[in-house]
């Protein structure tokens, strides 16, 4: 009964992916080609295209009358791309932390987070406020090419060694790739939010559900395939941004996008008002204590998993009203919550108490 729609599913993740990569080679070497600097087609191109599924997904299920998906989307997508990817790049080595990220990018994330909040406490993201975060995300890419002007060069030559310089190329053969993967992403966007409703009423989950977790883990593979292998390939300045920054993206840019194709505006459930959003919003800020020492650990990095194994369980236990529900909350409320804010307290004192000791 599940084969057709598993087979669809597989091959939408395909597409996306293929059609991500596709859209930022042939967008990097154009940008490259007509003279911009690799830094700043990190920051923008690549902060675009690895956004892309999330976009192409999120449009298709707000047109589609499914805004359950389109919003489980981009919350579920913010929760991985910090619990599940940086956990996952920072096993793989500890990753350092641009002091610009906790100053200004972290700060940023937490505001556009609570401003979703604010947006969606009446239980809908409305067209003008579509275009507001929209406008947002064109005013935060000018704030990021601004402010690579005065990057050190040691961040600049990262960007150089990942992104540029490219091999001479023909403008036709760039435009055709950005072409191409467009259309790969819209073509696997749709098998996948059509696959999905097809999975939430067989497993008789809410399509909420599957949003925050299948879809959005599947459309976060473009950001865990580059901060993993930037992660490898010791860019770990470049594991950490795209994470904070696809974040920031998917807020504005794709909520913001997906809210301007609704007729009504973007319906939020209120089961994500209160609890996915705040969870978002917590994971957002527990950043700060932790990048705050310039450094991520390997420990660290251990900690984001088993909290996103925990949120994806509860999420299954109470779609399905299993028997474990009451224990798996118990445990949470009274033992897991109260042991992270102390630790993340401690982090946070003696990251501070040490910036002071080095400061004087």
């Amino acid at each position: 009964m599940l084969l057709i729609p598993t087979l669809l599913f597989i091959a939408g993740l395909v597409l996306l992916v293929a059609g991500a990569e596709v859209l930022v080679r042939g967008a990097s070497r154009l940008a490259v080609a007509v003279g911009i600097s690799p830094l700043v087609v990190g920051l923008t191109v690549v902060a675009y295209g690895t956004s892309a599924p999330e976009l192409a997904v999120s449009i298709q299920a707000s047109l589609a009358g499914q805004p359950d998906v389109a919003v489980g989307n981009v919350v579920g997508s913010n929760i991985a791309n910090i619990l599940l990817i940086l956990g996952l790049s920072a096993l793989v080595a500890p990753l350092i932390v641009a002091q610009q990220l906790v100053r200004i990018d972290v700060p940023l994330m937490i505001g556009v987070s609570l401003l979703l909040l604010g947006m969606a406490y009446d239980g809908r993201v409305g067209r003008l406020e579509g275009g507001i975060l929209v406008v947002g995300a064109i005013a935060y890419t000018l704030f990021a090419i601004i402010r690579s002007r005065k990057e050190s060069r040691s961040v600049q030559q990262e960007y150089e060694d990942e992104f540029g310089p490219r091999e001479p190329s023909s403008v036709w053969l760039d435009a055709g790739l950005i072409l191409a993967g467009l259309a790969l992403l819209v073509v696997g966007a749709r098998w996948l939010v059509n696959s999905a409703t097809v999975f939430a009423t067989a497993l008789g989950v809410s399509e909420l559900v599957i949003g925050l977790t299948v879809v959005a883990i599947g459309t976060s593979l473009p950001e865990l395939a580059t901060s993993v292998v930037a992660a490898i390939k010791g860019e770990r300045d470049i594991a950490v941004g795209n994470v904070v920054g696809s974040n920031i993206f998917n807020i504005l840019l794709v909520l913001g996008g997906a809210s301007l194709f609704a007729r009504d505006g973007m319906r939020v459930a209120p089961a994500v008002l209160s609890f996915d959003l705040p969870v978002m919003i917590a994971v957002a800020v527990a950043c700060l204590p932790i990048f705050f020492n310039g450094l991520i650990d390997r420990w660290e990095g251990g900690f984001f998993l088993i909290y996103f194994a925990a949120y994806t369980t509860y999420l299954f236990l109470k779609a399905t009203q299993h028997d474990a529900l009451p224990l798996l909350s118990g445990v949470m409320l009274w033992f897991v919550f109260p042991i992270t804010a102390v630790t993340l307290g401690v982090l946070a004192l003696r990251r501070w108490q040490k910036a002071q000791q080095e400061s004087q």
